[in-house]
């Protein structure tokens, strides 16, 4: 690839995530190899088994197993998103990856586990060649300002808040 961007999925409707593993996806199927670091997640999604089935598309969880809220914010997640962060950028500056994806990296920022000058670093640090992806909720202004494309997922209407439905399996998670 002769230039990467910057995106960011964002906003607080479905689809940030799905979004950014299209676009692995579609990168795998022309030969381009691609690192998803996952921020917020430390256990099972179908996205895993599927994924990990593709040699060219490398995944790795930084998060706790289960969902955490921000109020829930330990020092044990925060060495954990720590953690994922060095190790995102240690990937990053080996130059094996075409394309870089942070998923779930906004929250983190959110929660405080990953500060933003930390993120806007690994966005003015990333190779020229290289695509990289930011997904999660309340990108920042300061975040959106350092992308080359944004795009914002809005909730018209969802089953979780209009009937209750929680996470399906194969569908959610």
């Amino acid at each position: 690839m002769k230039k990467g961007y910057i995106h960011i999925y964002t906003g607080d409707g479905k689809g940030k995530t799905t979004a950014a593993l299209g676009l692995a996806l579609r990168a795998a199927g022309h030969g381009f190899s691609v690192y998803i670091g996952q921020f917020m997640k430390g256990q099972f999604y179908g996205e895993l088994s599927s994924l990990g089935k593709i040699s060219n598309i490398t995944i790795q969880q930084f998060g706790d197993p289960g969902c955490i809220r921000k109020e829930e914010v330990t020092p044990k997640h925060i060495a954990h998103a720590q953690k994922g962060l060095k190790e995102f950028n240690a990937v990053m500056k080996k130059g094996l990856f075409d394309i870089l994806v942070m998923d779930e990296i906004c929250v983190a920022i959110w929660f405080g586990l990953i500060s933003e000058p930390q993120v806007i670093d690994v966005m003015a640090s990333k190779p020229k060649n290289v695509e990289l992806v930011l997904t999660g909720r309340k990108a920042s202004k300061n975040l959106i300002h350092h992308a080359d494309l944004v795009t914002e997922m809005k909730d018209i209407k969802h089953y979780y808040t209009s009937l209750g439905i929680l996470a399906r399996k194969g569908i959610e998670n």
